[in-house]
Formats: structure tokens, sequence, C-alpha cells
């Protein structure tokens, strides 16, 4: 038992190191929690993905992918050509003293919101590094049941961390309650997809 749990905790430390990052797909969720729009059902279908590429990384799926440099080539460029797109609309949202306080924000319709949390998640070629690359390789080094307790510890960080990140960020309601906040915080959601698609473009050229 005292193995299955050190390889579970084990999983689970991996899990959060890989997940709890700046990135884009946080940075949505963060603003959804904030907008209180399909906060649960988002949080989890981004944590059900990872639990998704996690279990086919685990399952041998790393090496096949990393044993196939073209395709994460293709996903990189189409992940670059969305974040660009995502970093100019959350410049004009930026823009838009209007529409900057929390009252007045117009929040994602359930498809939009769930068309933008796929894409965040299944367009960034990191994802697949850290989940079935990252994790499938780490999870060798475990056999039979503590494998099993291995991935389970690294699914539990995901779900975790959205659901922390996306019903914790009401608490921030009163602060993006102003205007000027959400200005702040759209103007460094651009930058911050702006910078990670530039960084997927340059690996990808």
């Amino acid at each position: 038992m005292s193995n299955l749990l050190a390889a579970a905790l084990a999983g689970f430390l991996l899990g959060a190191g890989l997940i709890v990052a700046i990135g884009a797909q946080n940075a949505f969720i963060l603003r959804i929690g904030l907008l209180r729009s399909h906060v649960f059902v988002l949080c989890s279908v981004c944590a059900l993905a990872d639990a998704l590429l996690m279990s086919a990384g685990i399952a041998g799926m790393g090496a096949m992918v990393a044993a196939n440099p073209a395709l994460l080539h293709f996903v990189a460029l189409g992940g670059a050509l969305f974040l660009f797109a995502y970093s100019a609309f959350s410049v004009q949202r930026a823009l838009r003293p209007g529409v900057m306080q929390l009252a007045d924000q117009t929040p994602p319709t359930l498809a939009s919101g769930l068309a933008q949390c796929l894409a965040f998640t299944f367009l960034n070629p990191h994802v697949y590094l850290d989940t079935v690359v990252l994790v499938g390789a780490y999870s060798t080094a475990h056999a039979g049941n503590a494998r099993l307790a291995f991935g389970a510890g690294a699914i539990v960080s995901s779900f975790v961390w959205f659901f922390s990140l996306g019903y914790g960020a009401r608490l921030l309601a009163p602060l993006f309650a102003r205007a000027a906040a959400w200005r702040v915080l759209d103007g460094a959601i651009a930058l911050v997809m702006a910078a990670l698609g530039l960084a997927l473009l340059r690996g990808a050229v």
C-alpha cells in the first residue's frame, strides 16, 4: 500500500508541476472563473482532456508521439495561429472601456466556451509534450498497480488545479469590479498569448 501511495503522490506532484504555470489554458479558465460562466463544465473539459492525454501517454502513446515530430510541427503551427488570434481579441477587449465592468462583461456561450477550451487544449503542442510524452515517460518508473496509481495521482492533480483556479477566481471578483483591473487582465492575457504564439512559431519553423 505504501508503494501505491508513493507512486500516486509522485504522479500528483509531477502533474501539478506541469500544469501550474502561466499559459493560455490557465488564463482562459481564470477569465471564465471571474465571469462565472460555465465554470464547472469548462473546468471538467480541461481536466478530462488532461486525463485522456495522460492515460494515452501511460498506455504507451508517448513513444509514438516522440517518434513523429511532424505531428507536433503541424499542431504547433495551428496553435500559434490560434494564440495570435486570441491575443488580438484580448487587445480589443482591453481597449474598449465600455465593456470592462464585471457586470457588463458578456460571458461566452457554452458552445463558444467549449470551442475555445478545446482549442487551447489540443492546439497546444506543450500539452502533448507534458501529458503524453513526459507523464508517459515518468510512468515507466513504476510497474503494475503502482503505475496505475501514478497515473491516478497525475489525473487528480489536474482536477484539483482547474477547479481551484475556476472557482477560486471568484475571490478576486471585488477587485475585478473595477474597469482598470479588467484592462490589466486582458492586456496581460494578450501578452501571454502573443508570447506563447511566438514561442510555438519559433519551434515550428
